[in-house]
């Protein structure tokens, strides 16, 4: 009897120690609070677009000038209004510990030759392993997006800042909110988006168009949808924004429906594998604003942003199950005012960005053993 006790208590303690792992292993943080260092030049951020890493563990974010109040940007009026403030230029580069390394951007001026638009109102930035800057806009007529260098040397554009086509049109972009980078395949996906209803893929070099695909992998369409009703039946196309789309190692697309609140799972070739719903009683604008592939070597979580409830949940990457959150709305360090975009980095550590009335960016700092 004794034995069988001792047997059991045990089984017991490797069984609470197994759990205990495993419930480390989910990733927690903490916010940064004075993260980044103030700006220099008397600048000041509007709406942040698009916020992501890359490879050198540097942070980009996209923000809005054009959303700066009076108040805000004071001291660029004529006659100036008050001692602060001015915009930023719209891209701005900072390292982990928050300083400003570079910035760049806005409508070339007509003497520079440089041969595009820029868009009317900033919307999502990628930075790809080769050295390349990608970024968009959902203005009216922010129908493409624009690949630039490191320094904001214009390089390529696809589509035209122009009125959309239409969801199957292969020239033309419908207000893309986000773009993924497939660096083996050379190919660029977009989440589009305002104005569209679906992923489309193009040659991250040429621009060539390879494919699309709307929601359940079916030809998207763009006839009028009834209003998001989480009693009806789910929609079999995307709402408006198809608000993201993120690539993970194993060759699976996941896509935001963020009016839909749910996340759709693809393969590269636009076959439907899976979809997550999340919050369905959300209305508003919705319960899925972005996403984020977590950088263990199996990529085991994903991060999902939600700026209507303004809070960050965490997923099983397997099975889309909520594992922890972290976030409510509020406007002090470590809380959310419409959390637009968010990123991570090699190291765990996450970035966010805020748009509405919340204009600013965030770092919350990895404090568990989640990289394994």
């Amino acid at each position: 009897m004794a034995s069988r006790l001792r047997s059991f208590a045990l089984a017991a303690t490797f069984t609470l120690a197994a759990f205990s792992a495993r419930a480390a292993d989910i990733p927690r943080f903490e916010v940064e609070a004075s993260w980044p260092k103030p700006l220099p030049n008397n600048w000041i951020l509007g709406q942040v677009g698009g916020i992501t890493t890359d490879k050198d563990g540097h942070v980009w974010l996209i923000h809005r000038p054009r959303s700066l109040t009076e108040d805000e940007k004071g001291a660029a009026l004529n006659p100036p209004r008050s001692k602060c403030c001015v915009s930023a230029p719209p891209v701005l580069e900072f390292d982990a510990d928050g300083n400003l390394l570079r910035s760049w951007g806005g409508q070339p001026s007509k003497e520079s030759g440089d041969g595009y638009e820029w868009v009317g109102r900033e919307h999502g930035i990628e930075v790809s392993d080769d050295g390349f800057v990608w970024i968009g806009g959902n203005e009216a007529n922010d129908n493409a997006i624009l690949k630039f260098t490191l320094d904001g040397k214009f390089v390529m554009q696809i589509g035209k800042i122009a009125p959309s086509k239409g969801s199957n049109d292969t020239t033309q972009l419908g207000k893309p909110a986000e773009t993924a980078i497939d660096k083996d395949a050379n190919e660029i996906y977009v989440a589009d988006g305002y104005g569209n209803r679906r992923v489309i893929v193009f040659d991250a070099t040429t621009g060539a168009y390879k494919r699309h695909w709307g929601a359940y992998g079916n030809k998207p369409n763009d006839d009028k949808q009834a209003a998001y009703d989480p009693k009806a039946p789910v929609s079999q196309q995307f709402g408006n924004p198809v608000h993201c789309v993120k690539l993970a190692g194993d060759g699976l697309v996941y896509v935001c429906d963020r009016i839909n609140n749910r996340v759709q799972v693809f393969k590269k070739d636009g076959t439907f594998v899976k979809e997550w719903f999340y919050e369905k009683a959300t209305l508003g604008n919705g319960a899925v604003w972005d996403l984020a592939v977590w950088p263990d070597p199996k990529q085991t979580w994903l991060l999902t942003a939600d700026g209507e409830n303004n809070e960050i949940r965490i997923l099983n990457r397997d099975d889309g199950k909520v594992v922890g959150s972290f976030g409510r709305n509020g406007r002090n360090a470590g809380q959310f005012h419409w959390i637009h975009a968010m990123a991570v980095d090699a190291k765990g550590n996450v970035y966010t960005a805020e748009v509405d009335t919340g204009k600013r960016i965030q770092k919350f700092r990895l404090v568990s053993d989640a990289l394994k």
